[in-house]
């Protein structure tokens, strides 16, 4: 146990040059975005004199140097700044959204994972046949078409043509109030507050931008499920296991998906951090309250202090995604070591 522990710590001291990395990536990139924020915030009909004093007060007037290591210095208080949008401090915003943009998304990875992997499975059982070429075509068509499509195609579907989804207008409708706070995801705190009404008009909310992730994170999942089936039906042990008698559902579940199961979850890693990334794009299209259209509004402001403190948050969850796809490996396979 002490030996596990001390390769997790291991791995958490390797993310930390990624990390200083990324700090001064997004701090440079943000000081080269177009547009200067003192003339946003100054206004159209502000003078010189009206946009230097605002440009001082936003501490602007100061070199890059002096941005940085006050930016840092902050960051090791916890403070990551004040967004000029809404006059609030970044690190309350994020925590605010943060659980809006994780049950988007874990929803829409649930979606996939519940669709790509038994076809994915199929399809390595039956090569060639129906189900092998409707894994390719909604593999090919997961990998063509950008999310923010698929976000528009389903709402005009579903929304305006059928009417079975509501407005695509936030996580609930105006007629409800939002549950209690406990988790942040209104699905599971409807639950634990046992509204079952609330609860129902948020799964209608999340259902469409999930099912537009979803969409988008079937494809890799489809595809690595199917290869490693591939390749795992196609082993020694598995032709062993079918020598011995052993039963089909005992091969494929004990022996082949089982081996199959490894490179999956690695993938699952991957995609849930495409699926950040992806959230911005659907998150504005569904007026969904996450951090991402916060970080759009921050990059449409040139709200420093707000898109710095995104790309930190993402990177951080980054990391922790893939220290736990690490640890979860070596559960499933003891020989894998989270040193590698």
């Amino acid at each position: 146990m002490r030996t596990k522990l001390a390769q997790v710590g291991r791995r958490l001291l390797q993310a930390v040059p990624s990390v200083i990395g990324i700090i001064v990536i997004s701090f440079a990139l943000t000081r080269a975005l177009p547009g200067d924020p003192a003339v946003y915030f100054a206004g159209a009909m502000a003078d010189e004199k009206s946009i230097a004093e605002v440009r001082v007060a936003l501490g602007l007037d100061r070199s890059w140097i002096e941005q940085f290591f006050i930016y840092v210095g902050n960051l090791f208080s916890g403070n990551l700044g004040v967004s000029l949008n809404t006059g609030r401090p970044v690190l309350t915003e994020l925590m605010t959204r943060l659980p809006a943009s994780l049950e988007l998304t874990f929803t829409g990875l649930g979606i996939a994972i519940l669709i790509a992997v038994p076809l994915g499975v199929l399809a390595a059982v039956r090569p060639g046949s129906w189900i092998d070429h409707m894994c390719r075509v909604l593999v090919t068509a997961g990998v063509s078409l950008p999310t923010f499509f698929t976000g528009l195609f389903l709402i005009y579907l579903f929304y305006y043509l059928l009417g079975l989804a509501p407005s695509p207008l936030g996580r609930l409708d105006i007629l409800f109030f939002p549950p209690e706070h406990v988790t942040g995801f209104y699905t599971l705190d409807s639950l634990i507050a046992g509204d079952g009404e609330t609860f129902v008009a948020a799964l209608k909310q999340i259902v469409l931008p999930a099912l537009t992730l979803g969409l988008f994170a079937l494809a890799p999942i489809a595809r690595m499920t199917r290869a490693a089936m591939l390749n795992a039906l196609a082993s020694d042990f598995v032709r062993t296991a079918r020598a011995n008698g052993l039963s089909s559902a005992t091969v494929l579940g004990t022996y082949a998906f089982r081996n199959a199961a490894l490179p999956v979850l690695t993938t699952l890693g991957m995609v849930f951090s495409f699926l950040l990334g992806a959230n911005v794009l659907v998150e504005k299209v569904f007026s969904w309250p996450g951090i991402g259209s916060f970080a759009i509004e921050a990059l449409i402001a040139s709200d420093y202090a707000a898109v710095q403190g995104f790309v930190l948050s993402m990177a951080l969850l980054f990391v922790l995604v893939n220290l736990a796809i690490d640890t979860l490996l070596t559960l499933i396979d003891p020989r894998i070591g989270l040193d590698g």
